[in-house]
């Protein structure tokens, strides 16, 4: 790459996903698109960003001294500015709160500790996601475990995660069972069932621990791959592969029943 055209940074991305950039910079991040994977992949990366930052500050901000921080940071009056919501403009006001001590308080605190849940949710999602976006048909390739061989798979995650497993909770109709594996998380154990979709091609099924408590399944997209997530009262789920979300949420809500807790 030629420093006419340099590999933007993630701010530069960030502005160009919120449509802050000049026509001239979005053109040069878009023609960057077509040309390098890498740009490519981290502009999918920064878009699927699913923490509500709004929502979760809304209130807090509501509540801070507007007039008095207007005055101490020298703030143009909303009224005299181009109308505008950015993840950036936001926590640029959020900024301006921390500055003036106005959110340092207990609800702030509850606010982190609900953004940062004790399973790092959307954070361990995130990493496997690209882990298994690694993932080919070859990689899985070879013939499948047998029933004994799966289960002997499978009893180490009782050890390790305290989850006892059959083949049968964990068998998908139609998909081969691959192997099911021990890695790990910030430290923790991970469980991961790969199978392999003749059709869609590699598919998982990962665990961690979690006292988040239960969470009804949800959906989102990751590298191109959909994942449905969900917990229990001990522990978080996803199943991601490239099947279509309809049919992934049947597999889903299939596995949700055999492992219930």
């Amino acid at each position: 790459m030629n420093d006419k055209n340099p590999i933007p940074t993630d701010e530069e991305l960030t502005a160009y996903i919120d449509g802050e950039l000049s026509e001239i910079e979005a053109s040069r991040i878009e023609a960057l698109l077509g040309s390098n994977e890498r740009v490519a992949a981290r502009l999918e990366f920064l878009s699927q960003s699913s923490l509500a930052f709004k929502q979760a500050f809304e209130s807090l901000l509501a509540a801070a001294p507007k007039a008095e921080l207007d005055a101490m940071l020298g703030i143009v009056p909303v009224a005299a500015k181009p109308a505008r919501s950015s993840r950036r403009g936001f926590l640029g006001a959020l900024a301006a709160c921390l500055v003036a001590g106005v959110v340092a308080d207990r609800a702030f605190i509850g606010i982190r500790n609900r953004v940062h849940a004790p399973d790092e949710s959307s954070e361990w999602r995130a990493v496997v996601a690209e882990y298994i976006a690694l993932y080919t048909a070859d990689t899985l390739a070879g013939p499948s475990p047998s029933d004994d061989a799966q289960a002997e798979q499978l009893a180490r995650f009782d050890d390790k995660l305290g989850l006892s497993l059959s083949p049968e909770a964990v068998s998908l109709p139609g998909i081969e069972f691959k192997r099911a594996q021990l890695l790990q998380y910030d430290d923790k154990p991970l469980a991961q069932i790969a199978y392999l979709d003749p059709e869609t091609g590699p598919l998982a099924l990962c665990i961690v621990r979690s006292d988040v408590g239960m969470k009804e399944p949800d959906v989102e997209g990751r590298h191109g791959m959909n994942v449905v997530y969900w917990s229990n009262a001990t522990h978080a789920f996803m199943l991601i592969g490239r099947i279509p979300i309809d049919l992934m949420q049947e597999l889903a809500e299939d596995v949700r029943k055999n492992t219930s807790a």
